[in-house]
C-alpha cells in the first residue's frame, strides 16, 4: 500500500455532518466532504492485511460481511493515497455501476469487515468511495459510453430500482437494445422514492445518472405497469428476454384491535408521497404531514429511521419508535465476532436528530403494540403498548411473551409501519405463471436467475426478499450476465 505504517499513524476522522437541529429544516444532504489532504491520510489507514476481507461478499450468520458487489477497496485506497483519482475512479466503477449510491445509502458491510477493524476503527471506506465518485462528476471524468455495436436482441427490464438499474446499465453496455418498464412517474424504484431526498438527492445525484443511462441507449418507460396497463405476454412477445426486478414491495401489516382507524400508514406510502412533494411542490396536498402531531413508528431499520427523519422535518410534537428487538450492546458480543456485521448499539441519522430534539434516542427497546385506539371520528388517538421478553420454548426457539404488568398507551395522531417486507406483490407473477419459493419469492437460483419461464429472468428482492441495496446491484450485475448468456451463447459481462 501508499504507506505501510498509516494505519498506526493516523486515526480514523470523517467529516463532521451538518449539526442535527440545524438539517431538520430543510431536504438537502447535510453530510460534508473532507478536504483531499485529510482523504489521502485515511486511505492511509488501508493495512496491506495479506487477505482482506472488506470486498469478500460472503454472508454470515444470515448477514452481509464485505462488500457485496466486490469492490477492489485496496486498490483504489492505494491509488487515491497516491493522487490518482482518475484511475481510482476506473477501478470503482469496475465493479460498481452507481458509486454515488452506494456511497450514500449503503450500510457498509466492507468496513465491518476490515480487518484494521478487529482491533482499531476500520477505515472509512464509505466515505473515501463516495469522495471518489463525487470528484468524478466534478472533473467530467463521468461520461455517457455507449456500446460500439448492437448486438439487436432486445430486452424488456420490469422495475427500475437498484437491480433494474444495474441489469440494465450492464445489458446495455453488452450492446442490446434494453427497455425499462416502471409504474412510477419517475424511473429509480426505490432509489427515488424509498429513501429521502436528504439521504439520496433525486435530482442532482439519481436523476443525473439515470439521464447517462439514456445518452448510453436504455429506454425507460415510466407511468406503465406490466399486468395492468400492458399486458404481461406482451413483454414475452415482444422482447428475445425479459427481466424481472420488481422488488419486494408487499408491506407488513399489523393486524391488531383498532388497524382500521384513519391515521396509521405503511412506512412507505409515507416515504413516497413526501418524496414526491420535495421534487415537485405541486404535489404537496397528497403529503401524510406529521406536522404537529404525536407520531409513533413500529419497526426499525433504515425504513424507520426515514420515517423518524421525514417526520421531524414536517414538525411533529412528539416520536417514539417501538423496536421489538432488545436494545444492541456498546461492544460486539462474544457471539458476534469479526467479520461479521457488527451488531451494536448506534444513532442513525434520524435518531441523533429526535435526540438534539426532544432529548433522547426515540426508541423502545423490547417493545409492540397491542392495539390502536381511535377518536370519535374514527381516527386514531393512541397506541396501547406492551413490553416484551424472548424466551426459548421446549423446542429451543424463541417465543415472544408480554411482560405483566408492562402495559401502557403512547397518545398519537399519526402511525407508521415499518416492519419490513414480505415479498413481490403477486398481480405480475400471477399473469405469467410464475414459480415461487417458499417464501413467496419468484422462484430462481442465485447466480443463475432463471425462473420456470425460459428467457425470464428474476433478480434483486423479488427473487431474494428485502435485503440491502448493495445485494439488489451484485443480483442485478448477475441477471445481466446470465441473460446475456442466454441471449448470445456465451458472456464477457463480469
Amino acid at each position: 500500500m501508499g504507506k505501510p505504517t498509516g494505519f498506526l499513524e493516523y486515526t480514523r476522522e470523517i467529516a463532521p455532518d451538518v449539526s442535527p437541529l440545524m438539517r431538520i429544516h430543510h431536504w438537502q444532504e447535510f453530510h460534508t466532504p473532507l478536504p483531499d489532504g485529510k482523504l489521502r491520510e485515511q486511505t492511509a489507514r488501508c493495512m496491506d492485511c495479506g487477505t482482506p476481507f472488506c470486498h469478500t461478499g460472503n454472508t454470515i450468520n444470515h448477514m452481509a460481511s464485505g462488500c457485496p458487489i466486490n469492490n477492489l477497496i485496496p486498490e483504489w485506497n492505494d491509488l487515491v493515497y497516491r493522487g490518482l483519482w482518475k484511475e481510482a475512479l476506473d477501478r470503482l466503477h469496475k465493479t460498481n455501476n452507481f458509486p454515488e449510491f452506494t456511497g450514500r445509502v449503503c450500510p457498509a458491510p466492507c468496513e465491518g469487515a476490515c480487518v484494521l477493524g478487529i482491533h482499531n476503527p476500520p477505515v472509512t471506506i464509505k466515505n473515501i468511495e463516495h469522495a471518489i465518485i463525487d470528484k468524478g462528476w466534478e472533473e467530467g471524468w463521468v461520461v455517457a459510453a455507449p456500446p460500439a455495436t448492437r448486438t439487436g436482441k432486445t430486452v424488456a427490464i420490469v422495475g427500475s430500482g437498484p437491480a433494474g438499474l444495474s441489469a440494465a446499465a450492464q445489458l446495455n453496455k453488452a450492446g442490446h437494445l434494453v427497455t425499462v418498464y416502471e409504474r412510477a412517474d419517475r424511473p429509480g424504484g426505490l432509489l427515488m422514492y424509498g429513501i429521502p431526498n436528504m439521504k439520496l438527492e433525486k435530482e442532482a445525484v439519481v436523476l443525473r445518472r439515470i439521464q447517462l443511462l439514456e445518452q448510453e441507449g436504455v429506454r425507460f418507460i415510466c407511468n406503465t405497469e406490466i399486468g395492468k396497463d400492458l399486458p404481461a405476454a406482451t413483454l414475452t412477445q415482444d422482447y428475445d428476454a425479459v427481466v424481472l426486478c420488481t422488488g419486494a414491495t408487499r408491506p407488513r401489516d399489523l393486524p391488531i384491535e383498532g388497524r382500521d382507524a384513519q391515521g396509521i400508514y405503511f412506512a412507505m406510502e409515507f416515504l413516497t408521497k413526501n418524496t414526491q412533494a420535495v421534487i415537485d411542490p405541486t404535489q404537496n396536498g397528497q403529503v401524510i404531514s406529521a406536522a404537529g402531531k404525536d407520531v409513533v413508528i413500529i419497526g426499525g431499520g433504515d425504513t424507520g429511521t426515514d420515517c423518524v427523519g421525514t417526520s421531524i422535518r414536517h414538525g411533529c410534537t412528539s416520536l417514539t419508535q417501538l423496536e421489538i428487538m432488545p436494545k444492541p450492546p456498546e461492544e460486539r458480543a462474544a457471539n458476534n465476532p469479526w467479520p461479521e456485521w457488527p451488531k451494536v448499539y448506534r444513532m442513525d441519522y434520524g435518531q441523533e436528530e429526535a435526540a438534539a430534539k426532544f432529548g433522547d434516542d426515540p426508541r423502545a427497546y423490547l417493545c409492540t403494540a397491542t392495539k390502536f385506539e381511535s377518536d370519535d371520528s374514527g381516527h386514531v388517538k393512541a397506541v396501547h403498548v406492551v413490553d416484551v421478553a424472548w424466551e426459548k420454548d421446549e423446542s429451543g426457539r424463541f417465543q415472544l411473551q408480554h411482560v405483566a404488568g408492562s402495559e401502557r398507551v403512547i397518545p398519537t395522531q399519526l402511525v407508521l409501519l415499518a416492519m419490513g417486507f414480505l415479498g413481490p406483490e403477486q398481480p405480475l407473477i400471477d399473469a405469467l405463471g410464475l414459480e415461487q419459493d417458499g417464501r413467496s419469492n419468484i422462484q430462481a437460483e442465485f447466480e443463475q436467475y432463471t425462473t420456470s419461464i425460459p428467457g425470464v429472468f428474476a433478480a434483486g428482492d423479488c427473487r431474494r426478499g428485502q435485503s440491502l441495496v448493495v445485494w439488489a446491484f451484485n443480483e442485478g450485475r448477475g441477471v445481466a450476465r446470465e441473460c446475456d448468456r442466454y441471449l448470445m451463447g456465451h458472456t464477457d459481462l463480469p
